[in-house]
């Protein structure tokens, strides 16, 4: 199936004329359109949608002759819709879809006697256009070539790894602390009640990559109601995150600490204002989720807070666990890219599916970082306007960092383990990019990244033989003095 993604640019007939660009699908074998406006002819558009154009009586040619005409997608052929159009006078033929746009095909030879452009285009789009731009509209076709490189990848790339090595860090802060304490039982005790930390073990490890598999087969299915649900976890969630990454900057700061007390409780003023602080964020990103001009900012800061809150959150006790999960959620990610497309009837991957919302619609998960792409095209229009990264891979790597900067501290190596599998990670998303640029599809980060951090992981402990105490990390752990 030849399926090319191009732009039809729509003028109105205001001065200065108001104009919006909309995504079609046209087939380059039949028709090859400018890569620019600048050599791009402007037809008047003749609004057909009451009809599907399956018969010459059922539209006059007055209204067609040289006109770019769109009409209803129907059930005759896209060859006899251009026939019927051209023989009508008509110089430009749209075909509106109010389903999922697809390819255009049918074989090359029988359209060798039409000459006018033949593209699909959503009927919402004709619906918006009518309304934004109004009855008496000019429309053009063109197919800018893609760029290169989109450049939202290096915000996507320096947000990653900011998060995965702060995530470390402050992972890290936390082993110091809890170490520190165990030198003073009282101190001990105080830090036990504010320690909040979960840790995996193999056989959690596994119940947690199982329950991940179960749930994107659920949402595959029953999207459209467990959207809402997934939504109503990440604000709930993020607001939570976001108050702790706060929360542990202020405790820094020795100013505004007054009290108040309610039922035998004290708490800090500023807590409490922080605490509406976050929660309104998260309402407010809740509210204007949808609007593509500023949410995504929100949803990244709240994304970010909610992942560093995870990474230092969730403790992998040894390298061997680490080892487990990176592996099988690595099979995980490439089964539900590469392999799913093989078994689900449209040939679509469940997890590109999931990720950019089945069936066209239009709630998206709030489980990735958005940056809207820069470089424009019609990719842009047609298929994501925004460049995504998985929380996933930014979480599953960062707690093998984050288990490398707490043995770190445990072993006084002079944050070398910490160091190297950060660098190891961004490496990998930088491999990530290439591949992704290459190959024009979506990518399962984590076959790059795992890898990446696994094996330079492996051999610091090698080289500094230290391996065993790697592989088996806290039952190692002996008497720490500061």
């Amino acid at each position: 199936v030849a399926a090319d993604e191009g732009i039809l640019h729509a003028s109105g007939s205001g001065v200065p004329p108001a104009t919006k660009d909309y995504c079609i699908i046209y087939n380059s074998n039949w028709v090859s359109l400018p890569k620019n406006l600048d050599n791009a002819t402007f037809r008047t558009l003749e609004n057909l949608t009451s009809t599907v154009l399956c018969n010459p009586s059922e539209a006059p040619s007055s209204l067609m002759k040289d006109k770019a005409v769109v009409v209803m997608r129907g059930n005759c052929t896209f060859l006899e819709k251009a026939r019927i159009a051209q023989s009508s006078g008509a110089k430009m033929l749209l075909i509106a879809s109010k389903s999922r746009l697809s390819g255009i095909s049918d074989n090359k030879t029988d359209f060798e006697d039409v000459t006018l452009p033949v593209a699909l285009i959503r009927y919402n789009d004709i619906v918006d256009m009518q309304l934004v731009l109004g009855n008496e509209v000019n429309v053009t076709l063109y197919a800018p070539p893609l760029p290169e490189f989109d450049y939202s990848m290096v915000v996507i790339f320096l947000i990653a790894v900011f998060t995965v090595a702060l995530g470390g860090y402050w992972s890290g802060v936390a082993e110091l602390e809890n170490l520190k304490a165990v030198a003073s039982p009282g101190e001990r005790e105080t830090r036990r009640k504010k320690e909040e930390n979960v840790t995996f073990t193999p056989v959690t490890v596994i119940l947690f990559v199982v329950i991940c598999c179960v749930m994107l087969v659920l949402l595959y299915f029953f999207y459209k109601w467990l959207v809402y649900v997934i939504i109503s976890v990440f604000c709930l969630a993020s607001a939570m995150s976001l108050y702790n990454c706060l929360a542990a900057l202020i405790g820094e700061i020795p100013y505004g600490q007054c009290r108040i007390t309610c039922c035998n409780k004290t708490i800090e003023v500023r807590l409490i204002f922080l605490a509406a602080f976050c929660i309104a964020a998260a309402v407010v990103w809740a509210v204007f989720r949808n609007e593509d001009r500023w949410a995504w900012i929100l949803q990244d800061i709240l994304g970010v807070a909610f992942c560093l809150n995870f990474i230092k959150t969730l403790k992998m006790p040894n390298f061997k666990s680490c080892v487990i999960l990176l592996g099988l959620l690595l099979l995980y990610d490439v089964f539900f890219v590469f392999i799913t497309p093989f078994i689900t009837k449209n040939g679509a991957s469940i997890m590109v599916e999931v990720a950019a919302g089945p069936f066209g619609n239009s709630e998206k998960l709030p489980v990735v970082i958005r940056v809207p792409r820069l470089e424009y095209s019609a990719s842009t229009l047609c298929d994501l306007p925004f460049s995504l990264l998985g929380f996933g891979d930014i979480i599953v790597p960062g707690l093998l960092v984050a288990y490398c900067r707490r043995f770190d501290v445990q072993t006084r190596s002079s944050s070398v383990y910490y160091i190297s599998c950060t660098i190891a990670y961004a490496v990998g998303m930088v491999l990530t990019f290439v591949v992704l640029a290459l190959m024009k599809m979506g990518q399962p980060a984590l076959l790059y990244l795992v890898p990446c951090t696994l094996i330079t992981s492996s051999l610091v402990a090698w080289r500094r033989k230290e391996m065993k105490k790697f592989w088996k990390g806290s039952s190692y752990q002996v008497g720490w003095m500061p």
